[in-house]
């Protein structure tokens, strides 16, 4: 940025140029009064605190860019007199009690703006307002009595998080936030993101969490609270405000102490947030999102804001358990890690190492990861090690390494931002990515992007989207064969690019020549038209992202989907640009760690083959063992690994932090797998399903009970530290891997995770510059990291780490899904997340409130075959497939239609998989769940309450409006500029 200089006061000034006032003032260690302004939301001007005088004229610094040559002062009489008007307005609308206020914490802007500012006593009496209190949200209280109606929730909604719930009508009676347009919390379009909740600068919006647990005067009565507050209010009067602003700064110094606050990183999907964790003890106060978080800012969804209580939960596994007589007891650690260590060297020496299976953990951190694959590579001999990945994103991995090289996103979230063009397919981005989401409804609603969303099932972002387009299941691959033909033929294909940084582009141009726009109508049953405008909007896009999730890679040919949206990327000249390439949605906060740092069957961290002498080579001197030692070859995943057991090739399995009794497909035959297997290890928190054929339980702790790191969707290396000890006599995974290696003789010393990871950076070229000291605090790194430190915030800059440094254009054939509908499954049951849960609800379904947004499973029926079949709201019917059946409630909704169903994946333990079956990628074993054709029948059973509550957000009406009307404040009659004073402020 350049730089520039101003004066201030008679001093001058220098930094960047063009940023907010208030901003550079702050580069320059000045803090200017100021309480609607937040650097994330910009300029409001809704405060009217922050004035100051330029050429004899008074302006919202603000609304102020930093120019060279400005001449501000702040400190005259007419500046410091507009400053003081505001906040007495603002005062008129609030109700300062300050001591006995949940918020009092030293992150109350209202409170700390006005002990800055030294407000003698309020000009305006304060005035309550005809409503009464919000508490309809199981997460969070609106206060009418509390809102200085600033506006920060309401640009927050609307144009951050983009869920365009909130409102403010200045020119009501008695202004208010509205929800949906004045409907209670819980009746409304609210998600419960909590993004209101965090830039609230007052207790206006408060977490619930908070209510009477955050100082020495909070946990009283309301009704002593309440006349406390009376007389504070009368000594105000009376001594003045600066007495009673005194004894509340000194309560915020009090409560400190007793306030942790530690930076963390979130544990559910793959988006990687991070913010602060604030506890008293072991209580969970809130989640505090910071504008320095690098990939979401102030920014949250529910889950990541509020569903914490699995931290505490009773559920939780606090002691080892070892299965005796059919049922688990109790035992010390010493007892049960000797047990762990004596049956899987026994199986090893008897059956071989390739015997057993390693399952690490998702969930786990980078570390943890990595001395799971060093436990089944370097101590049992065998590279069977795996990781959720194989259930998702495997397929988008392999496609992405065969044609740019690297199984990864191309940049970072907010690049997407930067693309002229996004195309979404079979990502309900919204729900499973939801701070993704917003950044994506944000560029769009300003008009910086166009969607296209390519899906089965009407959600979110198709009802957004520019154009929708609703193909039939499983025939993604055949549109992009055509539409990749489309660039060639219609002159659209990026030459250039393809000659300096493609391979094999003429043998992959003849082998689009069978695929036709007309072939791709005919598969996919879009129209000749549909594909066209398609086809010429790729084409004429100048950066155009693709993102991609389970809705593709979970079918039977889902590596070649993801290949042909590569090529299509590449035929086109996009990648190796901001804006630009291919962002396959990773699902768990650390599947791409777990990959990254060596849990897969082929390769050890960093994506070294382990079939490779050389590679081999170098980890078996960094681990200090001799080569021939390390299995060189390729190990079975998860899918293959529960088979094997299945057919009893498979003697012992270690399963890290996984639900894969619940998760694997066909479940059935999973659970006879495990019940066949000599022996069973599960480390995790609860007793998982997956926990309950163990032979052995191990307690591992929650993220913010050790300290780690994490890689997120983007490549995105962070740190989280500790908020807490670990509940009871529960453990981190990678002190008790580092145990267990003890026990089953070799030396592993580690102390710290640090010193993990900087083993692994001294092996693996690709994490060579990445340290705990790097990572510190909100600092973060995308890999490649080369040994100096430099991260790479977008591959292929540079070019491709291939041959030549060229990308591969790859050939591919269409090929019809594995399984289809007929005669006796005449429907496509489509399946998916839902943004309230996550997985198998073993940490969402610990939290009250998630549970009440989604109480029950169901089945989603369209409104077409819903009236075919009489089917209502909460009608009984039975699911069939070719594997099994289930009964649950219908939910009839336009989000699907015809003969699509759908299904949620998180509820009904043993849940969707009974009905899914074992056809698979065969390139990488993922199944395609995706593919799974049944019957539909009506139950002769009562009907029961819908299964999505009326009050659901889905079911709400949102009020898009462009950001905070301050014009229709100003506008008012009764509303002069300060510093004139007003006769009734507390209106607007």
């Amino acid at each position: 940025m350049s730089q520039c200089e101003l004066i201030l006061d008679g001093k001058r000034l220098s930094g960047e140029e063009n940023v907010p006032l208030i901003d550079f003032l702050e580069q320059n260690g000045i803090s200017l009064p100021h309480v609607c302004y937040l650097k994330t939301l910009g300029p409001l001007q809704t405060c009217d605190t922050c004035w100051v005088e330029i050429n004899g004229e008074l302006k919202r610094s603000c609304a102020v860019t930093s120019t060279a040559g400005l001449d501000i002062k702040s400190a005259s009489p007419l500046a410091r007199e507009a400053r003081e008007e505001g906040m007495d307005r603002l005062l008129s609308k609030h109700e300062l009690y300050c001591t006995v206020c949940e918020n009092n914490n030293g992150d109350c802007t209202l409170h700390n703006t006005v002990a800055d500012m030294g407000i003698d006593i309020q000009r305006y009496d304060y005035q309550r307002k005809p409503y009464q209190k919000d508490t309809s949200s199981p997460f969070y209280t609106y206060d009418p009595d509390q809102c200085i109606l600033c506006g920060r929730c309401v640009e927050a909604c609307q144009n951050i998080e983009v869920n365009e719930t909130l409102s403010i009508d200045y020119s009501m009676e008695s202004p208010r936030v509205l929800w949906d347009g004045g409907k209670q919390i819980d009746e409304s379009s609210c998600v419960h993101c909590g993004h209101c909740v965090t830039v609230c600068p007052c207790n206006a919006l408060l977490e619930n969490s908070m209510h009477e647990n955050t100082g020495p005067f909070t946990f009283m009565p309301s009704q002593l609270k309440r006349s406390m507050i009376d007389l504070t209010k009368q000594v105000e009067k009376t001594t003045g405000a600066q007495l009673i602003t005194g004894i509340s700064v000194m309560d915020m110094h009090w409560r400190q102490p007793e306030i942790k606050r530690t930076k963390t990183v979130c544990t559910y999907c793959g988006v990687g947030c991070s913010f602060e964790m604030w506890t008293r003890d072991r209580t969970i106060l809130k989640i505090q999102p910071v504008e320095e978080a690098p990939v979401n800012g102030i920014s949250t969804c529910i889950k990541g804001k509020f569903a914490w209580d699995f931290v505490n939960s009773d559920n939780r596994l606090k002691t080892p358990l070892i299965r005796e007589n059919g049922a688990f007891r109790e035992a010390s650690w010493d007892e049960a890690l000797s047990l762990v260590a004596k049956r899987l060297l026994e199986v090893r020496d008897t059956y071989g190492a390739d015997s057993i299976g390693v399952i690490g953990s998702s969930k786990a951190s980078n570390e943890e990861a990595y001395l799971a694959q060093k436990l089944a590579r370097q101590i049992i001999g065998t590279n069977n090690i795996d990781n959720s990945s194989r259930y998702c994103q495997s397929p988008a991995s392999t496609g992405l390494k065969r044609t740019a090289g690297y199984g990864a996103d191309a940049g970072r979230i907010e690049d997407l931002q930067h693309a002229d063009v996004v195309i979404m397919v079979g990502s309900n981005t919204a729900e499973s990515h939801p701070v993704i989401a917003s950044r994506l409804k944000a560029a769009h609603k300003k008009g910086q992007q166009k969607h296209i969303v390519i899906d089965t099932r009407k959600h979110e972002m198709a009802e957004r989207a520019d154009r929708f387009l609703r193909p039939r299941a499983g025939t993604d691959l055949a549109w992009t064969l055509a539409i990749t033909r489309y660039q060639f033929d219609n002159g659209y294909a990026d030459q250039t690019f393809l000659d300096e940084h493609v391979a094999g582009v003429d043998e992959f141009r003849r082998s689009l020549e069978p695929y036709t726009l007309e072939f791709a109508t005919e598969v996919t049953g879009l129209s000749l038209e549909t594909l066209t405008e398609l086809a010429e909007t790729v084409g004429k896009a100048e950066r155009l992202c693709i993102v991609w999730a389970m809705g593709v890679t979970q079918h039977s040919h889902g590596t070649d989907t993801s290949t042909a949206f590569s090529n299509l990327l590449l035929t086109t000249g996009n990648f190796g640009r901001p804006g630009t390439g291919g962002y396959p949605m990773r699902g768990h906060n650390n599947v791409q760690g777990a990959s990254d740092f060596g849990c897969l069957r082929n390769t050890y961290p960093g994506y070294d083959p382990v079939a490779d002498d050389e590679v081999r080579e170098r980890w078996a001197k960094g681990w200090g063992v001799d080569k021939e030692t390390l299995p060189s070859k390729v190990g079975e995943g998860n899918f293959l690994m529960v088979q094997a057991a299945e057919k009893r090739d498979l003697k012992a399995m270690y399963v890290i932090g996984e639900e894969t009794a619940f998760s694997d497909a066909d479940t059935n035959n999973v659970h006879d797998a495990f019940s066949k297997l000599d022996f069973l290890v599960v480390q995790d928190m609860f007793v998982s399903r997956t926990a309950q054929f163990a032979d052995v339980v191990l307690p591992a702790c929650a993220s913010v009970e050790k300290e780690g790191t994490f890689v997120n969707t983007e490549r995105r290396i962070q740190r989280f530290y500790e908020a807490m000890p670990p509940l009871g006599d529960s453990r981190p995974d990678w002190r008790i891997l580092t145990e267990l290696a003890n026990r089953m003789g070799y030396t592993w010393s580690y102390q710290h995770p640090s010193e993990i990871m900087a083993e692994c950076a001294a092996i693996s070229p690709l994490f060579a510059g990445v340290s705990y000291e790097r990572l510190e605090g909100w600092n973060s790194l995308l890999w490649p990291v080369d040994a100096e430190g430099n991260d790479s915030p977008y591959l292929y800059r540079d070019g491709f780490p291939k041959e030549n440094g060229k990308a591969q254009l790859y050939p591919l054939e269409w090929q019809s899904p594995a399984e289809v509908e007929d005669e006796d499954y005449p429907f496509m049951l489509d399946n998916g997340r839902l943004l309230e849960h996550f997985q198998g609800m073993n940490q969402s379904g610990q939290t009250e409130g998630t549970l009440k947004q989604v109480p029950d499973w169901f089945v989603e029926v369209g409104p077409d075959m819903a009236r075919e079949m009489n089917l209502e709201d909460g009608s009984w019917v039975r699911v069939t497939s070719r594997r099994g059946s289930l009964e649950v409630k219908a939910c009839v909704t336009d989000r699907v239609s015809g003969y699509t169903l759908f299904m949620p994946i998180h509820q009904g333990k043993p849940g969707l998989n009974l009905l899914t079956g074992e056809h698979h990628d065969p390139d990488v074993d993922t199944p395609a769940y995706k593919e799974t054709a049944v019957r539909l029948e009506r139950l002769p059973k009562e009907k029961g309450h819908p299964p999505l509550p009326h009050n659901n957000f889905r079911y709400g009406h949102p009020t898009p409006i462009e950001g905070v009307p301050v014009e229709v404040k100003w506008m008012q009659e009764d509303y002069h500029q300060p510093p004139e004073h007003q006769a009734h402020p507390e209106k607007n």
